[in-house]
């Protein structure tokens, strides 16, 4: 994934937020990054920007606009925008290094807090001269990602690495044209299932589904805020109509939501109602995470209509009541525009790759696929970026492919029976069409892990390499035992190979990193590398040493969930002595030490089990696949210790 800059630009007048119209007279303060300010005057008067923005809404079908005339407005509504760009310094010479195709991204952070600079469509603009691509459109051309964002004392806080659960509610007043809801679903389908099981059996795949996506449809106010308040969602993908509604004796724009009545009506929604609806917060004030992001495929939900009285677009009321990300569109977006939206935004969110570059592939994508529109221009996007986020996208990433990896390793389990307590790694007897899907599950695992691996850049740090290294060396690990149970013996040694390769590279890129060093330890005194573990023990016997050190520091100062994942691997490396200590290792005091720390992870593991279940695979798999003479009692121990916890948990 290729790098982002940021650059901040912030308009700032006298005043409140509202009841301020737009006119070339009025001086705003531009600021550029850490540039001294500047003072600029927006090219446009306030009715006359109202009487062309009117032309770029495509008009009724009785009456259309056009498309010669909708084309000319938006080219000369760009260039002025361009213009006013280039009107502060210090932003055309962060704007000229975005026009070499090669180069980073760009993403050019407007704070723009006025409601009446929220009518400007800064989406729309062309490259001013003295830039590369002079002329052009800019976010289509250049690599530029345009986001808006409200100006706060204290940044939103942003979580984007959460386990994804998507609510997508839509509604389609009896009195309305109906709205695309099928196709929404199965652009929402498309993108999540890389992460549904692979199975035979339909009910475990619909299972599967809900997890990940839930479909409340004819949704009111009311059915909404009942959804969030039950579940926790990370994405929440709106389709309905935009509305007007008068509100003090003005016209604002609102989402037209199913009545409350039941009587197939619809009543029109403002911004700030939706916001209280998707908070979750109950009677008692508890209130959970909101979404991360908020996607509206709701004509006009990011047009501000009237400056007069408080409360800007749908999207702007969303992004100040704290939703992080809101993208929505300040024009009319057509059907077929909204559902690729849909389709390509969570596909690429869910994928992992960084939200600008998604929304510049969308831009892209909108302008290339229907060219008879200016939907690309109608995109807006309010978000808040912290200074972690591109740190946080790439650990969701990693998780996402651990995710989707996880998914086909199910399906191979399933194939080849390693779920099963009776299978070991002798061999075992299989179809053609099962052997068949089985090598074209592990291909699919490798091409993947190949593009995943070949991400890593100058942003990633040495631990974020050594994380996904460590991930490459988990899955060759567990395709070796895949093969080995299909009785694919050359297959296995060489993934197993693979295996302690990557972890070896992990270990240079972490030295200190006691869980990447503890696999490298175990891939190297495996039976399938070194039969009598000598010539491991002999060149890694002082590692193992360190490794043990390290994990006993670090125990001192870990809490929660480090604290647990650290006793696992000091459990792994007492049973690993019995190779590497040699004639000293104490078989009674390592079963005394086991025993002690599988207890404390039994203890300490959450309701959901997960640390202690990983604990308990890893170990057997030293009991199935990985048997020595030397370990075999630890490890039976240990896993007697973790699975008595189990069920007596259950």
């Amino acid at each position: 994934m290729s790098t982002i800059r940021e650059v901040e630009f912030e308009l700032l007048r006298a005043g409140p937020a509202h009841n301020q119209l737009l006119s070339t007279l009025t001086p705003y303060i531009a600021l550029c990054g850490p540039n001294g300010p500047t003072t600029v005057h927006v090219p446009f008067e306030h009715q006359r920007l109202l009487t062309r923005l009117e032309r770029l809404r495509y008009g009724a079908p009785s009456e259309p606009i056009p498309a010669s005339q909708r084309q000319a407005e938006l080219r000369e509504i760009g260039e002025e925008v361009g213009k006013l760009f280039a009107s502060v310094p210090s932003l055309l010479t962060e704007l000229s290094q975005a026009g070499d195709e090669r180069s980073s991204l760009l993403n050019l952070r407007l704070s723009i807090s006025a409601y009446e600079l929220g009518l400007i469509p800064f989406e729309t603009a062309i490259s001013p001269d003295g830039i590369p691509g002079a002329g052009t459109r800019m976010q289509l051309r250049s690599l530029v990602a345009i986001t808006r964002e409200v100006r706060r004392g204290k940044p939103l806080p942003v979580k984007w690495n959460r386990e994804p659960r998507i609510l997508f509610a839509y509604a389609s007043p009896a009195a309305l044209a109906p709205v695309p809801a099928l196709e929404h679903v199965k652009a929402l389908r498309s993108a999540i299932d890389p992460l549904v099981a692979i199975t035979n059996d339909d009910n475990d795949r619909k299972k599967s589904v809900r997890r990940l996506l839930t479909v409340l449809p004819d949704a009111s106010l009311e059915k909404l805020r009942e959804a969030c308040r039950d579940a926790d969602y990370t994405h929440v993908h709106l389709l309905a109509h935009g509305a007007t509604f008068r509100e003090s004796g003005n016209d604002r724009y609102g989402m037209a939501l199913m009545s409350e009545t039941g009587d197939g009506g619809h009543t029109v929604v403002d911004g700030e109602r939706i916001a209280i609806a998707l908070m979750g917060r109950n009677a008692s004030g508890r209130s959970k995470p909101p979404p991360t992001v908020v996607t509206l495929a709701t004509c006009d939900s990011g047009n501000v209509s009237t400056v007069l009285v408080p409360g800007g677009s749908i999207a702007h009321e969303l992004h100040t009541h704290g939703i992080p990300w809101v993208i929505a569109s300040q024009f009319p977006l057509w059907m077929r525009a909204s559902t690729l939206a849909a389709e390509l935004l969570y596909a690429g969110m869910l994928g992992g790759d960084d939200p600008r570059w998604v929304l510049h592939h969308l831009r892209q994508r909108l302008r290339a696929d229907l060219p008879e529109t200016h939907d690309w221009a109608s995109i807006v996007a309010y978000a808040s970026i912290p200074v972690d986020l591109q740190a946080q996208v790439h650990a969701f990433r990693d998780m996402q492919v651990r995710r989707r990896l996880d998914v086909r390793f199910d399906r191979i389990d399933d194939l080849v029976g390693t779920n099963r307590a009776d299978v070991t790694a002798a061999g075992a007897e299989m179809s053609h069409a099962i052997r068949t899907e089985l090598l074209a599950q592990c291909d699919a695992i490798r091409r993947e892990m190949l593009e995943f691996m070949g991400e890593l850049n100058s942003t990633h740090s040495p631990q974020q390499r050594a994380e996904r290294l460590g991930i490459s060396g988990g899955i060759e690990r567990r395709l070796a035992i895949a093969f080995a149970v299909a009785g694919e013996s050359k297959d296995s040694y060489s993934a197993y190979v693979n295996a302690l390769a990557a972890y070896q590279e992990a270990h240079r890129a972490e030295p200190m990193n006691h869980w990447v060093l503890t696999q490298m330890l175990s891939m190297a005194v495996l039976p399938q590398l070194d039969p009598d573990g000598t010539a491991a023990a002999d060149r890694y016997r002082d590692w193992w040493v360190t490794a043990r050190q390290l994990a006993q520091w670090q125990l001192q100062f870990a809490e929660g969930i480090d604290r647990i994942w650290v006793q696992g691997t000091l459990a792994e490396l007492e049973l690993l002595g019995a190779v590497y200590e040699g004639q000293q290792f104490d078989v009674a005091a390592a079963c005394e030490t086991v025993i002690k720390l599988c207890q404390n992870i039994c203890v300490a593991t959450p309701t959901d089990g997960f640390p202690r279940l990983s604990t308990l695979r890893q170990f057997r798999r030293y009991a199935r696949y990985w048997q020595r003479e030397g370990w075999n009692s630890l490890v039976a121990i240990a896993i007697a210790v973790l699975e008595d916890e189990t069920s007596r948990s259950a």
